[in-house]
């Protein structure tokens, strides 16, 4: 039986903040509460505040800020002497250097946030740690180094009755599997993210769920208006918490919708929206997949060939580059469909 879903990465004074609070107020109480902390020289609790306010810049898109955030809470943790508060700044650097499309650093991050989660006895940072781990490898495509890792993850929030954390491992699980065509488990999965979150109350967990359902009847049933539907209702939650990156990630898949159903002009458009979202964020992968789902569109619509030719072979050297195997995959199917043998840029 899984509880109200929580958020452990609002602490100290801010425990009591929902997982579902409006970013902007999370990020007020976060500095509110930090800057109290300071005064009064309590070095821990401006680290446990300053968390908060890491999180709440990184999810609001806001790059700069969240990169000075999570470095002063890893700091003053480290002047307090507080090995837990450490590890989860760097769990927050971590993720933001995941969102950043910086893998190597990512990694090195969470992989030392899961030691120094170890050493604490902190099972929930660990925890979290891993899975950064686990969504790093996943979104580059490695599916067999970290699909067992999902798995265990999966096994041990289900064993803690960890809410959220379930969620997010259906979630990883689902999306290895609609990648490999394995459509009907992925829907299954999906299916059931959506059911826990919807019970627990994980509005984000949610969202990110019905657009995984959404994807897998869209490319499974050909089902258009059941998968507008569901992206509808997740873009609701998305604008209302303020979720930039899942907000852009749901329009992107809403292009992917309509190019399917043919409707080319209208993707085109979302494919541009998601594209503008994604730069302003500085997310290199979301920016990457916009970029090739609008060249795919353009192509629909009588682009240029050597433009479409040019484009393609740009983003295979990008996703090379930043080590996004699956998006290589999706760009050679795209070179193999729009560019006649030969006219590929090396």
């Amino acid at each position: 039986m899984y509880g109200k879903a929580f958020a452990p990465e609002y602490q100290g004074a801010l425990t009591t903040l929902s997982v579902n609070a409006p970013l902007a107020d999370v990020l007020a109480a976060g500095i509110e509460q930090m800057q109290e902390a300071v005064r009064a020289g309590r070095t821990a609790e401006a680290a446990r505040t300053g968390l908060a306010v890491a999180e709440a810049h990184r999810r609001l898109g806001q790059v700069r800020e969240a990169e000075r955030a999570w470095k002063a809470s890893y700091r003053t943790a480290r002047e307090a002497g507080d090995l837990a508060g450490m590890a989860w700044a760097l769990w927050s650097g971590g993720t933001l250097a995941r969102q950043r499309g910086a893998f190597p650093l990512a990694r090195r991050l969470l992989a030392l946030a899961a030691e120094l989660g170890e050493q604490a006895g902190d099972v929930v940072v660990r925890g979290y740690s891993l899975a950064g781990l686990a969504e790093t490898g996943r979104i580059q495509g490695d599916y067999e180094a970290v699909g067992r890792l999902h798995e265990q993850l999966l096994e041990e929030a289900r064993k803690r009755g960890e809410a959220r954390h379930t969620v997010w491992a259906l979630e990883g699980i689902a999306q290895m599997r609609r990648n490999t065509g394995q459509y009907d488990s992925a829907h299954a999965l999906f299916a059931e993210a959506a059911e826990i979150s919807a019970r627990a109350d994980d509005r984000r967990g949610h969202a990110w769920a019905l657009r995984g359902l959404a994807d897998v009847v869209s490319v499974r049933d050909g089902d258009t208006e059941r998968a507008l539907s569901l992206l509808s209702q997740a873009e609701a939650t998305c604008r209302e918490m303020k979720l930039k990156s899942a907000l852009a990630y749901n329009l992107k898949m809403r292009g992917n919708v309509l190019y399917r159903a043919g409707r080319y002009a209208e993707a085109r458009d979302l494919y541009r929206d998601a594209l503008a979202e994604f730069r302003e964020m500085t997310e290199p992968r979301g920016e990457t997949l916009a970029r090739l789902g609008l060249a795919k569109a353009l192509a629909r619509l009588g682009c240029d060939r050597a433009a479409t030719a040019a484009e393609l072979a740009e983003l295979a050297r990008l996703t090379e580059r930043i080590g996004l195997r699956h998006a290589r995959e999706m760009v050679a199917r795209a070179q193999a469909e729009f560019v006649p043998d030969g006219e590929v840029s090396a």
